[in-house]
């Protein structure tokens, strides 16, 4: 491959600024094929194989799959990412590889590195433009942003000093998604992401619904940590929806007919409150309060004046339904009686946290809810957020986040639809939220079992390693075209490394997380085995302590 007898007048120009023998000016190849969103290199080996071993490490490492290349084009720089590498048998000593363009620049005369870089191209290079290592300068350069409000949670691989920040409010404005098979570090990077956004912002609003309990040890000193113990969540503040989830046992027409039944008895019940008269004309799902115990009395009467020819079942069935939960001690978070008053204001500043008084986060354990209401109480968290923020949108309130661990057990596939209201209040969230200022963050080791629309709003996906290839697959498709030489790196990646691509990073790259103090980790670490099965000693007292939590159906 002869680089002289490329005749390009700016490239010999440009190459006139380098210093003599300087590694990360000397033309590596060139551009051999156009197209609009990558183009085809031929890679000289023989130049490839003369960088100096001293070289700084993103010039070592040019040519290599997932590296970064330079391309002059008039006075500025195209950026690539190599996606792949292949032996070109009709060129002796050329290796072929495709790239897709990440963004341009200008270049800095004095050094010949790349600054005010941007995303998107706006003039292509022609076959036979000449191709130049990316440095460490230019990497700096380009990670460091334009100025806008960062976090920093790791360092871009391979490098140990050009740090990776994420951009604040294009992570939050536009929702995140963090995916990784479990044992990844998906629980830790997911926290150490959430305390960079509170350090970086003390006064934020932060809910995290977390389903194994994970998180409380990791912010018992900077968040709100809520349980089944002091939740203490108004039944009344759910919809008509969410009402039936929980009240009706019935399917098919008999579902039906109980819900027509218990609708006009909620409306009846809510309508006996003094703030219906000053509200004026209200629904079957506004938030007014009620008593348990007017609803039962509603179904009662109006059971006892039925015809004969009408049957009771359906009021029996909510009946004793209601007085199932009213008297199962692990629904009193949610049907206490001295729930009753109305608190939404308070509870809605407390789960808020307005204001935050230095614990911006809440998270909300419900690994103690009953199973079959889990869902049920994180679509009514998830529906307070989006409500409170479509009301509160004349008072220009401040933007909420809403995290949702294993998020593909609330919005899942249609193929594992289970009907339920918290998949529609996420998806709408997803779909609708930014315009309120509500984010979203999913959390998941499923991507594949997520529903299709919600992953495609997400604007920026941290991907850690996935080993499921459906898993693997679903994401590429979610992933921007920029990003398709990072993707084979995925199943490959190392515990705690990601592949970070969307609105918020500069460019998609590879991240290794950083450390985590051991205080601010969840509590989800493997057991040791070894460890754990070569202890002895008080086994009997803790068998007996498990059993009263187990009957106590609390921690």
């Amino acid at each position: 491959m002869q680089f002289q007898d490329v005749p390009r007048r700016e490239d010999r120009e440009g190459a006139a600024h380098a210093p003599a023998g300087s590694d990360a000016l000397e033309p590596i190849g060139v551009v051999v094929e156009i197209a609009g969103s990558g183009s085809r290199i031929a890679f000289d080996l023989d130049r490839l194989h003369a960088i100096a071993p001293h070289a700084d490490l993103a010039v070592a490492l040019s040519g290599q799959v997932s590296s970064q290349v330079k391309v002059r084009v008039g006075r500025g720089w195209l950026l690539a990412s190599v996606r792949n590498q292949k032996q070109d048998a009709r060129t002796p000593g050329a290796v072929v590889s495709d790239v897709d363009f990440l963004g341009e620049g200008l270049e800095e005369r004095l050094t010949g590195s790349i600054h005010g870089f941007r995303r998107g191209v706006t003039r292509y290079p022609i076959p036979g433009a000449l191709v130049y290592p990316a440095t460490g300068d230019d990497l700096r350069q380009i990670y460091a942003g334009d100025g806008r409000s960062t976090i920093e949670v790791g360092h871009v691989y391979p490098t140990q000093d050009i740090r990776a920040g994420l951009y604040v409010d294009a992570l939050l404005g536009k929702h995140f998604a963090l995916l990784g098979s479990t044992g990844t570090g998906k629980s830790t990077s997911a926290a150490l992401i959430l305390h960079r956004i509170c350090q970086h912002a003390p006064e934020g609003h932060v809910i995290m619904v977390d389903p194994h309990g994970e998180y409380a040890a990791a912010f018992q000193d900077t968040g709100m940590i809520l349980d089944v113990s002091n939740l203490q969540m108004p039944y009344w503040l759910m919809n008509f929806e969410e009402h039936c989830e929980i009240l009706l046992t019935s399917r098919g027409d008999d579902r039906q007919v109980d819900a027509e039944i218990l609708g006009k008895a909620l409306l009846d019940a809510r309508s006996k409150n003094r703030l219906a008269e000053q509200v004026g004309k209200i629904t079957v799902d506004s938030p007014i309060p009620y008593l348990l115990s007017d609803l039962g009395n509603i179904l009662s009467n109006a059971m006892g004046k039925l015809d004969k020819g009408h049957t009771s079942a359906p009021y029996l069935r909510i009946r004793n339904r209601l007085d199932e939960l009213k008297g199962d001690p692990r629904y009193h978070f949610l049907f206490s009686g001295m729930l009753v008053g109305d608190t939404m204001a308070d509870f809605i500043a407390r789960l808020f946290r307005l204001p935050s008084r230095g614990r911006p986060i809440s998270i909300i354990d419900v690994s103690g809810v009953p199973t079959e209401i889990t869902s049920t109480v994180v679509a009514v968290l998830s529906r307070l957020v989006f409500d409170f923020a479509v009301w509160a949108r004349e008072e220009r309130t401040r933007p909420i986040l809403l995290v949702c661990e294993e998020a593909h057990r609330y919005v899942p596939n249609e193929r594992n639809a289970d009907g339920s209201s918290v998949g529609r209040i996420l998806s709408r969230i997803a779909k609708e939220g930014r315009k309120y200022g509500v984010a979203l963050g999913l959390v998941t080791q499923r991507p594949s079992d997520l529903a299709e629309g919600v992953l495609s709003q997400c604007g920026t996906i941290i991907a850690m390693r996935l080993n499921n290839e459906r898993d693997q697959a679903f994401v590429r498709a979610a992933m921007p075209e920029g990003a398709r030489g990072f993707l084979d790196a995925i199943p490959a990646l190392r515990n705690r490394e990601c592949i970070v691509c969307g609105e918020g990073v500069a460019i998609p790259m590879r991240v290794a997380f950083d450390d985590l103090e051991e205080a601010k980790r969840p509590a989800s670490a493997d057991p040791s085995f070894t460890r754990l099965w070569n202890e002895t000693g008080g086994e009997e007292e803790m068998v007996l302590r498990t059993v009263q939590r187990w009957r106590a159906q609390g921690r």
